[in-house]
């Protein structure tokens, strides 16, 4: 383990701060279940910790008429054990309560694990369906990205120096609508998707009438894939429209061959997992 300096901010200001004068070496820790072992693996330079747990803003769950924000470092646990999330954003649930065992969903966080911004991340296709937006605080004050934007790259982020997410925003459910996500992974003893998919729905007067399907694992970031939805926007829901969607988030996909699946196995589960969010989306609505 490398020698870290801590420090714990009681504000945003004083956070912005601490990361604005200590460079690129200062890292954000909240539930630090990735950061941790970056820093201890020394594959990241890490000079300070800026504890951020005792920033109200990014610890609360908050509803309002606009919808639900969830505080960056809010760990998974509260999300799936919140009664109203769970009633009207259950594919926040589904990903929450896969984010690796008990004790991994006692720390880690939604935003955690965006802005980790890992291809595989198993809450962003679901932020991304949800349509989420990220909420920033920096030196030059706040800002606002939507979630499907967030990612740049492997492990690469939008967030510029000094800069951390407070929480991330979510609009009310729509009447007649619903959500899901799934994900594959090789085996238990490997807790990394190989696949995975999220779907949200409103169907009105059975035909879709807005529909978005996000995919991971299978691209240098998890994908937003407008031309899945297009497949079924203004058409019922059915078999056929249902394959149009799946092909069009295979097709969307450029996986890459690893120790986790290959090319052509990710392209299959693409379909797979697209018609599976679809299916269980629809059964919410």
């Amino acid at each position: 383990m490398q020698p870290v300096k801590y420090a714990r901010a009681a504000t945003l200001d004083e956070a912005v701060a601490m990361l604005s004068e200590n460079g690129r070496d200062a890292y954000v820790l909240a539930g630090g279940t990735d950061l941790i072992v970056t820093a201890r693996e020394r594959t990241h330079n890490v000079d300070l910790f800026v504890d951020v747990k005792h920033i109200p803003e990014v610890m609360s769950i908050s509803f309002d008429d606009a919808g639900l924000t969830i505080g960056a470092a809010v760990p998974c646990y509260k999300l799936y054990n919140d009664e109203r999330i769970v009633a009207d954003y259950p594919a926040i649930v589904d990903s929450a309560s896969l984010i690796g065992g008990t004790a991994i969903q006692g720390r880690a966080s939604f935003g955690g694990n965006l802005c980790n911004s890992g291809p595989a991340a198993d809450s962003i296709p679901t932020q991304i369906v949800l349509q989420g937006s990220a909420l920033i605080a920096g030196p030059n004050g706040r800002r606002e990205v939507a979630v499907e934007d967030f990612c740049t790259g492997p492990g690469s982020n939008v967030l510029e120096r000094g800069e951390l997410l407070v929480a991330i925003r979510f609009p009310a459910p729509q009447p007649n609508s619903g959500a899901a996500f799934e994900r594959f992974i090789p085996r238990n003893e490997m807790d990394i998707a190989v696949v995975n998919a999220a779907c949200s729905l409103q169907i009105d007067g059975g035909t879709v009438s807005n529909a978005r399907i996000s995919i991971g694992a299978v691209a240098a970031t998890p994908l937003y894939v407008p031309a899945a939805g297009d497949a079924l926007d203004g058409n019922p829901l059915s078999d056929e429209t249902i394959a149009a969607a799946a092909a069009a988030a295979r097709e969307a996909a450029t996986p890459i061959d690893d120790m986790r699946g290959s090319i052509k196995q990710r392209k299959h589960l693409v379909a797979v997992l697209t018609e599976r969010v679809i299916r269980t989306a629809a059964g919410r609505v």
